[in-house]
């Protein structure tokens, strides 16, 4: 696949010589796409995840006992609760006051007493259960390995004792909703291990129904904040099956002491495992589905398909999404190293193909953690061990949650943002009692955390927690989602009402700012995330509300509705207060001249407008040099997902050098004896470390890859989409292509460079909507019918 790429230096500027080029890369696979390693895991951090969306596991590959540990989607802590405080909105106004005569800290004091979440704490995000093989018959194993197949979405492990090859893969299925474990040997009845299956829920039950089956039954647990010791009690229950449905080996039963229920099995060469796993949610508001029937339903049908026709069915599906885009940075040496020993060997040696390796990592752990019928991916995707992970392993909106949705549309998965467009649903429910109770105002709010069961109100401190913006932003993916797509039936039905109702809200939250002499709008009581306690006015506000109202007055015309009320957001919008250019020449993170040249804070909230916004761009040329001053003055350090933002930023600066220096920092090893590296990298299994894991740098470092290739955020004075091609490409990377990544106004578009130039590029409409194709200083218009195909060559000149 890579050795394509230093081939084209001879290719024809034929436009079947082009495709066929592009072609070959697409559907190629080898080993840059395998992570992999010569031990087994012993942390969490550096087993193998497989999910389907609604299930995921983390797969340990041990040889003498093989752990896999998973989880389903919507197991929480707690139940259907109303966080909203009422009668909240009768301390606004005071809150207000005091925030604007300075008096910060009798604000919070207020705010915490009278405004936030009750309890001030959300539910937690929990583990399931182990699937446990032992094989005590084996001897010690040699010639070991384990990988992960990102192309085929399974995991390997193979290793000979006493001669006897053994090999184990493990996936998690979307059309059979299980996970499927295939055991096998190379010599026959060699094949022997005892299989259990448990739970760190202390509500909970094993029994065996059958010779070949085991259940797990429980109740998730109340959820007590240990600030108020009023539970939130737990209403969910969850079951799970594992059954050997396949062996040609002999299969019972029995009691393990402690260990409990177990099934064995012996003298077989294969044999082939199928777990499920259900809850009994169905909505926000809703725990009364059967768990053990849903998860036996599932255990029943894929227990009828030959593990052939498992995998296969499996492999074709994952392959739909992940095929689709393709990145080839080049072949180097390091893929034969140990994917941990490679990552240690790129700050010696360049290894641009590790980078592609990271970008389809993200593309994959994306498809495997959100998926339809699903929740959307939280802060550690699908995948947790922990009874009470760090920060509750929840939905954090004031960067987290959307991060993890960057690479939906670039990356052409558009089904990925389906949950959380689910979820938006649920929110604007109970984001209107919020919005009533705690602000008095129609419309719907969100704060800047969410649970399963859709807490909208600020939680934890109010110096941080009372952050309104959380709905504005996610509702602006919607938007993001027609842009991309075009698809009016989308707007109109699902993402315009949404969009209104968060409209709705802050139409009449924004206050004129009685220090204004402009007579600006402001947002608050507000925060800058996570920084400076609680303010009127923060910049990252701002520019948010701003793009919010905007874009909903776009839709509205787009849609022919509401005429008056787009009307009315313009204005509104207009009057919000601007970006503000500070006295080192930065963007001003709040309203007043306050930002300290010294910080390193990892949120870099105030250049929102830079990424994932578009209101600072080239076209304005004082606010980008701004934003770029803002952005050296923080640093290229950070936790991971900062570090992730930051190369979208840079890429944004058009410096893809800087880019390039911040994602190599990202792909650096932590949490492992081999690292020296202890600040925001990666673990051992790719992992994004804040530390500890979250899942959103992953996501935000593929996104920033796309970033540095195609932009298509701006628009031409006649406010066609303008696709720019190769905006931020780092010298680091001087030779390469890539497939079929999605535009703003419904492009496809297809790269090859050498010499760190454009070669040639294929764009295919989606839509038949004019837009501008750029690359440096060559720009061509594009005017293709829907379904069309051009191709352009370095200096865009279309090849007909």
């Amino acid at each position: 696949m890579r050795k394509t790429v230093l081939n084209l230096r001879t290719a024809s500027v034929c436009a079947g010589l082009l495709a066929a080029a592009f072609g070959s890369a697409l559907h190629a696979h080898g080993a840059e796409q395998e992570l992999w390693y010569a031990t087994p895991a012993q942390q969490w951090t550096e087993a193998l995840p497989v999910g389907n969306g609604r299930l995921g596991a983390m797969v340990f590959g041990g040889a003498q006992e093989a752990r896999v540990q998973f989880n389903e989607d919507s197991l929480w802590s707690g139940g259907p609760h109303d966080y909203a405080h009422p009668g909240a909105h009768e301390h606004l106004a005071e809150i207000r006051r005091l925030l604007l005569e300075g008096k910060q800290r009798e604000a919070e004091e207020l705010a915490s007493r009278e405004f936030m979440s009750v309890p001030i704490r959300q539910c937690n995000y929990l583990p399931f259960g182990d699937v446990t093989l032992r094989f005590p018959e084996q001897a010690e194993a040699n010639d070991y390995r384990r990988s992960l197949d990102l192309d085929r979405a399974i995991t390997t492990t193979t290793y000979k004792s006493e001669g006897v090859r053994f090999k184990r893969r493990v996936f998690a299925s979307f059309p059979d909703q299980a996970i499927v474990i295939y055991l096998d040997a190379d010599q026959p009845k060699r094949l022997a291990f005892e299989l259990a299956l448990t739970s760190p829920h202390a509500e909970h039950e094993v029994g065996a129904p059958d010779e070949r089956t085991l259940r797990l039954t429980g109740r998730a647990p109340d959820y007590v904040d240990k600030r108020n010791k009023t539970p939130i009690e737990g209403k969910e229950r969850f079951a799970a099956f594992v059954r050997v449905v396949e062996c040609d080996g002999e299969v019972t039963h029995g009691d393990d002491g402690p260990r409990g229920k177990r099934l064995s099995v012996k003298g077989a060469s294969r044999a082939t495992i199928v777990l499920t796993a259900a809850t009994s949610h169905v909505s926000f508001q809703d725990v009364s589905a059967d768990a053990q029937q849903r998860a036996l339903d599932d255990l029943e049908a894929a227990g009828q398909k030959p593990v052939e026709d498992l995998m296969a069915d499996h492999i074709n599906d994952h392959r739909e999404l992940f095929r689709r885009v393709a990145l080839d940075l080049g072949e180097t040496p390091h893929a034969e190293l140990p994917t941990d020993e490679r990552v240690l060997a790129s700050k010696e040696t360049p290894d641009p193909a590790l980078a592609a390796l990271f970008f389809d990592y993200g593309r994959y752990l994306l498809i495997a953690s959100s998926r339809a019928g699903g929740q959307p991916p939280n802060l550690q995707g699908v995948w947790n061990e922990e009874m009470n992970p760090s920060w509750g392993s929840k939905y954090t909106t004031n960067i987290n949650a959307e991060m993890n949705h960057w690479p939906v549309e670039p990356c052409n998965l558009p089904e990925c943002l389906t949950p959380l467009v689910g979820a938006m649903q649920e929110l604007a429910e109970s984001g209107r009692r919020t919005a009533h109770a705690h602000y008095d105002l129609p419309g719907w709010v969100l704060h800047h955390n969410f649970d399963l069961w859709r807490g909208t109100a600020p939680i934890n401190a109010s110096n941080h927690g009372i952050w309104p913006s959380g709905g504005a932003w996610l509702c602006l993916h919607l938007w993001d989602r027609y842009l991309h797509s075009g698809d009016e039936a989308f707007l109109r039905e699902t993402a315009y009402p949404l969009m209104r109702g968060a409209a709705e809200f802050f139409a009449d939250y924004l206050i004129v700012d009685p220090r204004s002499e402009e007579g600006w709008l402001i947002s608050g009581p507000s925060n800058s995330p996570e920084q400076g306690g609680l303010v009127m006015g923060p910049t990252m506000d701002h520019q948010i509300i701003r793009a919010l109202l905007s874009s909903t007055a776009e839709a509205a015309r787009v849609l022919g509705v509401d005429d008056e009320f787009a009307t009315k957001l313009d204005a509104i919008a207009a009057l919000i207060a601007p970006n503000q250019i500070g006295r080192l020449g930065q963007l001003q993170e709040w309203l007043e001249d306050k930002d300290d040249p010294n910080s390193r804070h990892r949120h870099v909230s105030h250049l929102w407008g830079l990424y994932p916004g578009a209101e600072i761009t080239p076209d304005t040329p004082e606010l980008f040099a701004a934003a770029e001053k803002s952005l050296d003055l923080r640093g290229d350090g950070g936790t991971g997902w900062s570090r992730a933002w930051k190369v979208n930023f840079w890429a944004r600066l058009r410096n893809g050098d800087r880019a390039h220096k911040v994602l190599d920092g990202l792909l650096t090893l932590t949490g492992s004896p081999k690292a020296s590296h202890r600040g925001g990298g990666v673990y051992p299994n790719l992992f994004d470390a804040h530390p500890p894991f979250q899942i959103d740098g992953n996501f935000g470092a593929t996104a920033g890859v796309c970033e540095m290739l195609v932009q298509s955020h701006r628009r031409t004075a006649a406010g066609e989409t303008l696709v720019d091609l190769l905006p931020a490409l780092p010298s680091a990377w001087p030779e390469g292509k890539v497939e079929r990544l999605r535009t703003r106004g419904g492009f496809e578009v297809s790269i090859v460079w050498r010499e760190g130039q454009l070669d040639q590029c294929r764009v295919r409409s989606l839509r038949g909507e004019k837009a501008a194709l750029r690359c440096g200083d060559a720009e061509a218009p594009l005017a293709l019918a829907q379904g069309e195909e051009a191709v352009f060559d370095a200096r865009l000149n279309r090849i007909e």
